[in-house]
């Protein structure tokens, strides 16, 4: 079975704000970069939708390799989910929900279908592939703040 790799990043513009998600899938000879956006969204939403919507284009089980610079997603998906489960997708208090509760439990239904291992890289340190989803999230969240044609809506 080819490995997958899943670069992926997420980018607001004011926390909460507009924002943009971006991933890149790579197997061997093929590569795709996808990205999308909110207008009104978080940071953290972001980096996890961003992960969700690469893992969705994949039809099958996969053997996928995770990079991100996000420490939300990785601390999430390889220490807290665990936590999360066996407190009925309660925070730490046990008195309210996991914070963007709906995004943990649909990518951890997709981690289910695939073998998913995680890898944290430094944002804005040079790596190639983590500059590329940075810089496609960080322009569909400038897509997202623009005012829609027809509207009178102005700039910030």
């Amino acid at each position: 079975m080819d490995r997958i790799e899943l670069f992926a990043d997420g980018a607001c513009l004011g926390n909460p704000g507009p924002g943009g998600w971006a991933y890149l899938l790579r197997k061997p000879g093929k590569e795709k970069l996808w990205g999308g956006r909110d207008r009104y969204t978080t940071n953290n939403r972001m980096e996890l939708i961003a992960v969700i919507k690469g893992l969705e284009v994949l039809k099958s089980p996969r053997v996928v390799h995770v990079v991100t610079d996000s420490r939300y997603v990785i601390d999430g998906m390889t220490s807290w989910i665990a936590n999360w489960k066996a407190q009925g997708r309660m925070d730490k208090s046990g008195s309210k929900p996991v914070k963007n509760i709906e995004l943990w439990q649909k990518l951890d239904e997709l981690c289910q279908k695939h073998e998913v291992t995680w890898e944290w890289t430094k944002g804005h340190a040079g790596h190639p592939e983590n500059e590329r989803v940075d810089q496609e999230a960080s322009k569909q969240a400038l897509v997202a703040k623009a005012p829609r044609e027809g509207t009178n809506q102005a700039l910030d």
